[in-house]
């Protein structure tokens, strides 16, 4: 019989910790919404050996539901070397920053943000800068490790406040490039970042458009849609989406609207 776990999590890397886990245990109930927390409490107290793990839930768990899991705890997966970037944006924040190794924390959750003992750390080094690839990587290492020592952890470590580094929510505000000071490493990170939301916008022959996928030109490419930042370098655009308009290449872009 399979162990039981009861999920927490909403978005890509819940996703694909849930794609590892359901092969080796039993998913219960999959919380998605402040109001499937009465049912978590149900179940717990119904199936008091099951396990708690969390990946991206976005909603605070109350300490009437952390109790009811102890002295284990609700296992949450959280997309940095904790202590740094604490917060929502993890992986994008890391991408901004210019990181080129990703990292991933299973840690114990607690009533603060991201601040838990942790019980597993892996860095991957030198992710492609592609954020699904990002997501689906850590999620994968964590939910591995998850899957093979869940009935065994060890002993949690507390993490060092003194180093914590904070990363908020992005907001539309930031959506618009702004390559007459950002460099093309800088504009090309900000596209791959924002994809999703806030969304990568630039305007193209007067059409605002959702940048979404670019490359960073190579010396000498010929780039028929592109953007020149401030270093000089051209960052090439692959795919894109007018506003009000389907997604479509570049090429089609420029056959309906550079005239």
């Amino acid at each position: 019989m399979k162990n039981k776990i009861i999920f927490f999590g909403n978005g890509p890397l819940s996703e694909y910790v849930l794609e590892v886990l359901e092969r080796r245990y039993e998913i219960i109930f999959h919380a998605r919404t402040k109001e499937d927390l009465e049912e978590v409490k149900r179940l717990k107290r119904e199936f008091p050996e099951a396990h708690g793990v969390l990946a991206s839930f976005g909603v605070m768990v109350p300490e009437s539901v952390l109790e009811i899991f102890e002295p284990e705890g609700i296992l949450n997966v959280h997309p940095s070397l904790l202590p740094l970037y604490r917060g929502a944006s993890p992986i994008e924040s890391a991408i901004l920053a210019g990181d080129k190794d990703f990292s991933v924390s299973v840690m114990k959750l607690v009533q603060a943000m991201d601040a838990g003992p942790i019980y597993y750390q892996a860095t991957l080094l030198d992710l492609p800068i592609c954020k699904d690839e990002i997501y689906r990587a850590l999620a994968k290492t964590g939910a591995e490790w998850i899957a093979e020592n869940l009935s065994n952890l060890p002993e949690p470590t507390l993490q060092d406040d003194s180093k914590a580094t904070f990363c908020g929510k992005f907001d539309k505000s930031m959506s618009t490039l702004t390559p007459e000071t950002d460099t093309a490493e800088q504009t090309f990170r900000k596209i791959v970042a924002f994809q999703g939301f806030p969304k990568p916008k630039y305007e193209f022959y007067g059409q605002k458009c959702i940048v979404l996928e670019a490359h960073i030109a190579k010396s000498g490419e010929v780039a028929p849609l592109s953007i020149t930042c401030a270093d000089g370098r051209i960052v090439a655009i692959d795919r894109l989406q007018p506003e009000g308009r389907k997604a479509m290449d570049s090429k089609s872009f420029l056959n309906g609207y550079a005239k």
